[in-house]
C-alpha cells in the first residue's frame, strides 16, 4: 500500500505551513529564552509581535518564492534560500521593533533563537518530505534491503552516485554491498553510506572476504567509462569462477539533455570487451565535407556502406544515392533513411559497379561530388574458389567507381579497403590491394583532374555480415561446439561506428590536405589512410568471452573445435607494409602511408588483360597477372580451380 502524502507541492500549501511555522517559531522563541516568565513578560505584547513577524515573513517568504519550491526536489539550493528570507525577515522586524519600542519588550537572544527555530521548521519539514517520497515512509525508519540482489559496484565516480541515488527509491531491486575503485585514497570511505573495500587488481580478496563475512552478492555492475577491454574481460571470467553475472551501467554522456536519467544495467556486449577509448572527432569539419554536397555510397546495404549512410544523411547532404546489388539490403538502408531523414532527398539504386555503363549513366543523371565505394566480394574462402567474381567485383568494378568519379568530375572518391590487402596471402586481400594501387595511380597522375582519391584501411568489423562474431553467436544457439581455425589465429577488431567515423574523418584530412607534415597545401600523392585498430585480439579468446557473456563456461557447457587454417588465411595481419613510410596526421588515430604504385598508363594496360580474362573465366591467366601486379601476394591456386 502506497503512502500518501499532504500535496506541499501546491503553493498555497506551502504558504499556509511557512506562515503557521513563522508565527509558532515567534512564539516558542520567547518561551525558551523566557521559561516560566513567558506569560508575564509578553502578554502586553505578544498577540501584536506575533501579528507583525508574521506578517512580515509571509511578504519576504514571497518576495524570495519559497512557496513555489517544489517539496519532492527540495535541495541544498532551497536551504540557502530559506537561510536568506528568514535572515532578512528577523532583520527586518528587528528594525521595526527597534522603531517602535527600542527592543525594551523583547530579549535580544530572542531574535537568534527565532531564527534557528525558524530555519529548522522550514527547511526540517521540506527535507524529510522529500526522503519519505524518495523511499517511502518505512524507508525512513528502516535500512533493511529484503528481495534486494546484493551488487559490488566498480567504480565510484559520477556513474555510481547516480545509481546509489537511484537505489534508495523504493521498489528498486539492487543492494550495493560495496565499491571497488582504482583511486586508493577512496579506499575506506563511504558514497551514500557504501563502502569502498578494495581496487581492481583485488576484487578476488574482496570477493572472498565479503563471502567470509556471510556477503555473497550476485553481480558485478561495472560504473566506471574508464574500464579496459582487458579488464572487462577479466571481470567476466571473474563472475564466471565465482558463479556471478556481470553487467555495466550506461555512461552518463549517453542521456540526452533533459532526459530523466534511468541508471539501469544492461548486459555486456561483445563491444565493451574492445574497450576502445572515444575517439576524437572533428565534427564540424566532417559536416564541412558533406553538408550541401551530393554523395554516391557503393555497397550501400553492406556493414560498412549502411552505417555509412547513416551518418551521411544525419550530416545533411544535398542528396543521397545508395547504390547496391542486393535488392533487399538496399530496401532496408533506404526505408531506414527514410524514417530517420524523411525530408533527405535520396534515391536508391539497384545495380552493379561490374558494369561501366550502367556506372556511367548513374554518374551523369545524379553528377556526385563524394563517392564512398565500400562495394567489395571480402569473404576469403568465397574468393579463393571464385577468384575470377573477386577480380570483377574488387578489381574492375573499383575501376569503374575511379573512372566514373573523374569523368564526371567528383570531388573526392573515398575506398573502403582492408588489412588483408598487406601483404596479402588470400585472393580478396590481393584484389583488394590492387585496388588501392589503382586508385593511388590515379591521384598521382598530373592530368589536371579535380578528382581526389583517398582509400582508408582497416582491420575487422565487429559483428559484421560474415565476421567470425555471428558464427560464434549461430554456433552457440546451436549449443555448440565453436570452431576456431588455429589457437593463434589473431585479428584487429573496431566497431562499425567507429569504423565509419573515422573513415569520414580520415576523408576530410585528405580533401582538405592540411593534415600532413611536408605536404603542400592541394597535393595529391595516392594517400593511404590507416586506421589505429589497438592490439590484436585472439579468436579463441573471444569465442571464450562470447560463451562467458551467454552464461555458459567455456570448455565445459561448450567446446571450442579447432579446424585448420582455411585457404588464404594468415594466423595475424598487417596494418602496415614493410616498405610503406608512414607520417602522421592530425588524428591521433589515423596515420597516413606513402605506398608504393604503379605507373597509371601500365597498370591501366594490364587490368584491361585481367578483365578480360575474369570475364572469360580463365583462372589461371587471371592469378597469373594479379601475382604479377601484386607481387608480394603468396598463396598457391584454389585446389578446385581448374586450368583453362
Amino acid at each position: 500500500m502506497t503512502t500518501q502524502w499532504p500535496r506541499f507541492d501546491r503553493p498555497y500549501v506551502a504558504a499556509i505551513h511557512d506562515i503557521t511555522m513563522a508565527a509558532a517559531a515567534f512564539v516558542l522563541s520567547l518561551y525558551l529564552r523566557l521559561g516560566d516568565d513567558f506569560w508575564s513578560q509578553t502578554k502586553d505584547f505578544l498577540l501584536e509581535g506575533t501579528l507583525l513577524f508574521t506578517a512580515i515573513c509571509a511578504t519576504v517568504f514571497a518576495s524570495f518564492r519559497l512557496y513555489r519550491g517544489v517539496w519532492r526536489y527540495a535541495s541544498l539550493d532551497d536551504l540557502l534560500a530559506i537561510a536568506k528570507a528568514v535572515s532578512l525577515a528577523i532583520l527586518i522586524f528587528a528594525v521595526a521593533l527597534f522603531a517602535l519600542t527600542r527592543l525594551e519588550l523583547m530579549p535580544r537572544s530572542a531574535l537568534a533563537i527565532n531564527w534557528l527555530l525558524l530555519m529548522g521548521m522550514l527547511g526540517g519539514p521540506r527535507l524529510l518530505y522529500r526522503i519519505a517520497k524518495d523511499r517511502g515512509f518505512f524507508g525512513i525508519l528502516e535500512q533493511g534491503f529484503d528481495g534486494r540482489i546484493p551488487v559490488l559496484l566498480v567504480g565510484a565516480g559520477d556513474i555510481a552516485d547516480a545509481f546509489l541515488r537511484q537505489q534508495r527509491k523504493p521498489g528498486e531491486q539492487y543492494r550495493v554491498v560495496g565499491l571497488i575503485d582504482n583511486d586508493l585514497r577512496k579506499v575506506g570511505r563511504y558514497i551514500h553510506g557504501v563502502p569502498v573495500i578494495g581496487v581492481p587488481n583485488k576484487v578476488e580478496n574482496v570477493l572472498n572476504k565479503l563471502r567470509k563475512s556471510a556477503i555473497r552478492p550476485q553481480r558485478i555492475l561495472i560504473a566506471d567509462a574508464l574500464v579496459t577491454g582487458t579488464e572487462i574481460g577479466d571481470f567476466l571470467e571473474l563472475a564466471d569462477r565465482y558463479g556471478m553475472t556481470l553487467a555495466r551501467l550506461p555512461h552518463l554522456t549517453d542521456f540526452k539533455i533533459g532526459e530523466a536519467a534511468m541508471v539501469e544495467p544492461r548486459p555486456i556486449a561483445i563491444e565493451d570487451l574492445l574497450g576502445r577509448p572515444q575517439t576524437r572527432l572533428d565534427r564540424a569539419a566532417i559536416a564541412k565535407l558533406i553538408e550541401g554536397r551530393r554523395v554516391l555510397i557503393t555497397g550501400s546495404g553492406g556493414s560498412i556502406g549502411s552505417e555509412l549512410a547513416r551518418q551521411v544523411a544525419e550530416t545533411k547532404p544535398a542528396r543521397l544515392i545508395l547504390l547496391d546489388h542486393g535488392e533487399y539490403n538496399l530496401y532496408c538502408i533506404d526505408r531506414e533513411i527514410a524514417e530517420h531523414t524523411p525530408t533527405l532527398s535520396r534515391r536508391a539504386v539497384l545495380g552493379d559497379i561490374r558494369d561501366q555503363m550502367f556506372l556511367d549513366q548513374i554518374f551523369g543523371t545524379e553528377e556526385p561530388e563524394l563517392v564512398f565505394h565500400a562495394a567489395a566480394l571480402k569473404h576469403v574462402p568465397l574468393a579463393e574458389s571464385n577468384p575470377c567474381e573477386a577480380v570483377l567485383t574488387n578489381v574492375i568494378g573499383t575501376r569503374h567507381v575511379a573512372d566514373a568519379s573523374q569523368a564526371f568530375g567528383a570531388t573526392a572518391m573515398v575506398q573502403i579497403s582492408t588489412d588483408k590487402a598487406v601483404n596479402p596471402s588470400s585472393i580478396m586481400g590481393a584484389t583488394k590491394r590492387l585496388a588501392e594501387s589503382y586508385c593511388q595511380a590515379l591521384d598521382r597522375q598530373d592530368s589536371g583532374a579535380k578528382a581526389h582519391y583517398v582509400t582508408v584501411r582497416f582491420g575487422n568489423v565487429l559483428g559484421s555480415a560474415g565476421s567470425v562474431v555471428p558464427l560464434f553467436q549461430r554456433q552457440l544457439a546451436q549449443g555448440g561446439p565453436l570452431t576456431v581455425t588455429h589457437p593463434d589465429v589473431a585479428r584487429y577488431f573496431m566497431t562499425v561506428r567507429e569504423a565509419v567515423e573515422l573513415v569520414l574523418q580520415a576523408s576530410t584530412l585528405a580533401i582538405h590536405s592540411n593534415s600532413v607534415a611536408n605536404e603542400p597545401s592541394g597535393a595529391k600523392s595516392g594517400q593511404l589512410y590507416v586506421l589505429d585498430m589497438g592490439e590484436p585480439i585472439l579468436i579463441q579468446h573471444l569465442a571464450r568471452q562470447i560463451i562467458r557473456l551467454s552464461g555458459l563456461r567455456p570448455d565445459v557447457d561448450v567446446a571450442i573445435e579447432y579446424v585448420g587454417l582455411r585457404a588464404g588465411e594468415k594466423l595475424s595481419e598487417e596494418l602496415f607494409h614493410e616498405h610503406e613510410t608512414l607520417v602522421p596526421t592530425g588524428h591521433e588515430a589515423i596515420r597516413l602511408a606513402n605506398a608504393r604504385s604503379i605507373e597509371l598508363s601500365l597498370l591501366a594496360q594490364r587490368l584491361t588483360e585481367l578483365a578480360g580474362h575474369a570475364e572469360a573465366r580463365r583462372i589461371q591467366p587471371t592469378l597469373a597477372i594479379l601475382r604479377e601486379l601484386v607481387p608480394e601476394y603468396r598463396s598457391e591456386p584454389p585446389e578446385n580451380a581448374a586450368a583453362q
